[in-house]
């Protein structure tokens, strides 16, 4: 198994997964707990349109903010303190969404509220080359990507009999192991600084929960559902 480190766009026709930490994955995780289903869509105008037509929750941010005349921001806890009759949840965020948008392989959402599931997951899937894609922030690389990244590599090296693992998967891996660090960058990162900024600190909290969800999302033709793996 070749297991890869990207950004942006995955080197994988098989199974890829994408890694937003600061915090659309950190936030489709969560959603799954609630949703059956998650839409990504790639603006404002596209997710208004959706909630017209499947009568879905409209959640989003650009720069961090939550989207005005959205139902919610992109942020996981707010999410789960939201109450709501609807099974869709329609979102939109300044990075992840936009990653999934050109995907080719089958594709899982990855974080490290889901490392040791995700990891397990696109094991399971995957047959020759599982890609981490890093969806950084506003096109440029994010340290928390990154380290999130590193503690799924973790993960998937752990379940791999014979892997062949990039120098910068490693590399990953490797920065990932002192969680005092991993914590420190964090909220020392671009994002973590925009999000302290906007008043979304306890969100940061929230992404560092290693391994706190089962959920893994899988999508597929512009949707995101729960796969259950043993």
């Amino acid at each position: 198994m070749k297991v890869t480190l990207s950004f942006e766009e995955s080197i994988s026709s098989d199974v890829s997964i994408m890694v937003d930490v600061l915090r659309a994955s950190t936030t489709i995780t969560a959603a799954l707990d609630k949703f059956n289903q998650i839409i990504p869509c790639f603006s404002p105008e596209d997710a208004f349109k959706l909630r017209d037509e499947t009568g879905g929750v409209i959640a989003g941010e650009r720069k961090g903010a939550k989207i005005d005349g959205f139902d919610i921001g992109n942020s996981p806890n707010a999410l789960n303190e939201f109450n709501c009759d609807s099974n869709t949840l329609i979102l939109t965020t300044s990075n992840g969404t936009r990653i999934l948008e050109n995907m080719k392989s089958t594709v899982l959402i990855g974080c490290l509220n889901n490392a040791k599931s995700v990891a397990q997951a696109s094991r399971e899937l995957a047959d020759t080359h599982i890609d981490l894609v890093m969806a950084g922030v506003w096109g440029k690389f994010a340290i928390e990507d990154f380290l999130a990244s590193g503690e799924i590599i973790y993960e998937i090296s752990k379940r791999c009999g014979e892997c062949e693992i990039s120098e910068y998967a490693k590399s990953a891996i490797l920065a990932s192991r002192d969680y005092d660090a991993v914590k420190k960058a964090f909220y020392e990162s671009t994002s973590g600084n925009k999000l302290k900024s906007l008043g979304y600190e306890n969100d940061i909290e929230y992404s560092l929960c290693k391994n706190s969800s089962k959920n893994v999302g899988l999508y597929v033709d512009g949707s995101i559902n729960k796969i259950n793996f043993k």
